[in-house]
């Protein structure tokens, strides 16, 4: 063999050495979250763990703040656009101030989605809700009135004040407040900004403020915990019920001493590995997120994205005496 057609070998060789590397690299998908330190976005990392495994060519990169702030947000995504990461799945700390810096990613060709708590449309191509919207409004609501037969003053102790998804289920949860519960009286909205010691003190707050309350509703994991402890503390177990959306491992203890009838939520085990698998298919498979596409969720499923590219997982899920130890010893 002449020396030029050895050369020509060998270079074809390498090129093909270096398109089975880059071939092989594994996709990098940064789950972010909206702080680091909560079991809730533990247990999605686990969901999303499991989701890498299953399709075999991904790393997840585990990240946040350590406040949950957008500010802060905006620095990890920075960060990991200069990591050259290839999807962002992210649970926002606010709908619009993540844009500029989430479509800064997309123009370098990351894929960009966000999950549980959203981002406004242009700053991402799709959105995963854990459960419908108005479905949430409702069942934390009836989570209080269930167990509040003549009715009476409620308040919401809620996460940050520019929490999409926050804002949204109580918006919803208004809305059914004078058809389907007339004799519930929703008296104030606080925030605990996802912040045990806040939350602690705003539960504290509305005790104060309303001696007549007789629950409080916190759709935060962070501040159903902080309300429980507050009223248990306080003795005011059997006067104030707390409910709203909680981890059963969490929570379990006040469900026990009856500082709370029940909680809801869905599984965020799933919801951590179903965002996985939607970044992926995007990202690798180059699915398109259209309004009407239909989309696996791996073992969860499918979801249809609506006119504003948005889906749901599941519905959420009720946890009370006769279920709380089993899932306590899952999530």
């Amino acid at each position: 063999m002449s020396f030029l057609k050895k050369l020509m070998v060998t270079a074809v060789f390498s090129a093909a050495m270096f398109v089975n590397a880059a071939y092989a690299e594994n996709v990098k998908i940064a789950l972010v979250v909206k702080s680091l330190g909560n079991g809730f976005f533990d247990a999605a990392n686990k969901g999303a763990e499991e989701a890498a495994k299953e399709l075999g060519d991904v790393d997840i990169i585990y990240t946040g703040p350590t406040k949950a702030t957008a500010e802060a947000q905006i620095e990890v995504i920075n960060s990991l656009i200069a990591q050259k990461v290839d999807a962002i799945a992210i649970s926002a700390n606010d709908a619009d101030a993540l844009v500029p810096a989430l479509k800064k990613a997309m123009d370098r060709g990351i894929t960009v989605i966000s999950w549980d708590s959203g981002v406004a449309p242009e700053g991402r191509q799709l959105h995963l809700n854990p459960s419908d919207t108005n479905l949430i409004g409702e069942t934390i609501i009836k989570l209080a009135a269930d167990y509040l037969p003549e009715g009476g003053d409620v308040a919401i102790l809620s996460a940050s004040s520019t929490a999409t998804n926050q804002n949204a289920w109580i918006e919803a949860a208004k809305k059914v407040l004078p058809e389907k519960f007339p004799k519930i009286n929703l008296v104030a909205t606080v925030y605990g900004d996802d912040d045990s010691a806040k939350s602690t003190d705003e539960a504290k707050g509305l005790l104060k403020s309303y001696p007549n309350l007789k629950a409080i509703i916190a759709p935060t994991t962070v501040g159903v915990v902080a309300a429980a402890q507050v009223v248990t503390d306080q003795g005011l177990i059997g006067k104030v019920n707390v409910t709203g959306l909680a981890l059963p491992s969490e929570f379990k203890k006040f469900i026990d001493n009856g500082a709370s009838q029940a909680v809801a939520l869905w599984n965020p085990i799933d919801l951590g590995y179903s965002a996985v698998y939607l970044a992926h298919d995007l990202a690798v498979k180059k699915e398109e997120a259209k309004p009407g596409a239909t989309l696996s969720i791996g073992r969860v499923g499918k979801v249809t994205l609506d006119d504003t590219n948005s889906a749901a997982m599941a519905p959420p899920f009720k946890f009370d005496k006769s279920n709380i130890e089993e899932f306590s010893k899952i999530y």
